[in-house]
């Protein structure tokens, strides 16, 4: 593989950008992505091809999950370089052979996009050609309803993915959008969260002086509680 060629096949688009547009089939039918989205946040997710047991087990848990992601707004989106008569197949035998972690009888809901030609893949630097020249890796986009990337995460073939993390960054990044904070590590609604930095000596002064609402452990370093049903509440469809 030659260097454009190869540049060709690992160029994804980055966070802040517009999600790259496209038409796709898919078992839920033909979809205009993401313009059919809007207003809803998405993960666009991928993996590396059907009927494989660890695609398997993630395909299981999304499906388990979808409606927790919906009351978060947030609808699920999956892809594989496979045709769709082998999204079917392989979907039919999930619901009517595979039993997992007390998972059975699971039927996967959400559309699967057909993309045998790698139409969607290349557009979203799914495939990696030192991991796989002919499968995409486990990329996750999590998209706004204004159709922007927010945040990526991309795990290799081996590796499955943790769906109380891509839950948990849905609801962190609408977190700081409604209320104009930060989240820190491994925070969950209930948690403190971040208040921005000082813009001026006046501001940081009021901080450590206490006159402000939080608990500033130097100027640039102020949490303030924010209440766990609080945030549900503005985030999550009653």
């Amino acid at each position: 593989m030659d260097t454009q060629e190869q540049k060709e096949f690992t160029s994804m688009p980055r966070i802040g950008d517009k999600a790259p547009e496209f038409k796709a089939v898919t078992t839920q039918g033909n979809i205009h992505f993401p313009n059919d989205y809007k207003g809803d946040w998405v993960i666009l997710f991928s993996h590396p091809a059907d009927f494989t047991p660890v695609c398997t087990s993630e395909f299981m848990t999304f499906a388990t999950q979808e409606e927790k992601f919906a009351k978060a707004n947030c609808k699920l989106v999956g892809l594989s370089i496979d045709g769709l008569y082998s999204h079917i197949a392989w979907l039919r035998s999930i619901k009517d052979k595979i039993e997992y972690k007390g998972m059975k009888d699971v039927e996967v809901k959400f559309p699967l996009i057909e993309d045998i030609t790698m139409n969607v893949a290349n557009k979203y630097g799914m495939v990696q050609p030192n991991e796989a020249a002919t499968q995409a890796v486990r990329a996750v986009f999590f998209i706004d309803p204004k159709g922007i990337i927010r945040s990526i995460i991309y795990y290799p073939l081996s590796l499955g993915r943790n769906f109380d993390e891509l839950y948990r960054v849905v609801v962190a990044l609408q977190a700081a959008d409604e209320f104009g904070v930060a989240t820190p590590a491994d925070w969950y609604p209930g948690d403190d969260v971040i208040v921005g930095p000082a813009g001026s000596c006046g501001t940081a002064e009021d901080r450590m002086s206490g006159k402000e609402d939080m608990d500033c452990k130097d100027w640039y370093f102020c949490t303030k509680k924010l209440d766990k049903d609080v945030v549900l509440d503005k985030i999550l469809k009653k």
